[in-house]
């Protein structure tokens, strides 16, 4: 069994697929690491990408699904080390020591969830920042799904939890990233920073392309777990935040 699950999911990736793979490559993870991709039915070049580099994948699937959750619930499932980690197509390990610091800390200082920060790159690979420096969002190193009231403090490439407590994402719902993060964070009885950084995250993914949406089922999410009335005075919180943090930029 092994101690960690990188489970990528894909569809018509081909443009980025190969840096997430290569990334992973650059650790050595070795037989603590299984490395799984669920692809959904892919019509580029992106099994051509898979195939090429079948020995270092533990596992993969392509069928059609009803979108990214989805497929990381087929990810969830398939699973079958004690932590689960997502790296889609795009974003990467952080660096090639990275790997071997999380299973230091998995080994030597037992945890539910482990979390850090998350560099931001552009389609080019090019840094644009740490995320709690260039967005609004602070990282508090005590981190509780309380924390979340006024949005996603920690991304989820960024987000490791032990399989055993994780929910399944809700599917048709563009936030469902945050709520699995908090029933995480509720779920989780240790919860622990990492000082060393766990991903490149490359900006401009789903929820972004559809934003309206995104902030509408945003408002769902938070509101399913803070209260209606909560999450509307958060919500002009949030307004409030991004525009003094604009201004200070």
């Amino acid at each position: 069994m092994p101690l960690l699950s990188i489970i990528t999911v894909t569809y018509n990736a081909e443009r980025f697929l190969e840096r997430t793979i290569q990334s992973l490559i650059a650790n050595q993870p070795g037989d603590e690491v299984e490395y799984l991709i669920i692809d959904g039915n892919s019509k580029d070049g992106t099994l051509d990408l898979v195939r090429k580099y079948e020995n270092h994948i533990s596992r993969w699937i392509s069928e059609p699904d009803r979108g990214l959750y989805d497929a990381m619930n087929k990810g969830q499932q398939l699973a079958t080390g004690d932590y689960v980690w997502f790296m889609n197509a795009g974003d990467e390990i952080h660096d090639a020591t990275t790997v071997a610091n999380l299973l230091h800390q998995i080994r030597t200082n037992p945890a539910d969830i482990y979390y850090s920060d998350a560099l931001f790159v552009d389609e080019t690979g090019k840094p644009l920042g740490l995320r709690s420096r260039v967005t609004p969002h602070t990282l508090p190193h005590h981190l509780t799904w309380r924390d979340m009231a006024m949005g996603m403090k920690v991304c989820h490439q960024a987000f490791i939890a032990r399989r055993s407590l994780v929910p399944d994402f809700w599917v048709d719902n563009l936030s469902a990233d945050i709520d699995w993060e908090i029933r995480c964070l509720k779920a989780a009885r240790t919860i622990v920073w990492l000082d060393f950084i766990l991903c490149k995250y490359l900006t401009g993914g789903l929820s972004v392309q559809r934003h309206r949406q995104s902030l509408a089922d945003r408002f769902k999410v938070l509101a399913t777990h803070f209260g209606t009335a909560t999450t509307l005075w958060n919500h002009v919180r949030i307004v409030e935040r991004a525009v003094r943090f604009r201004f200070a930029k």
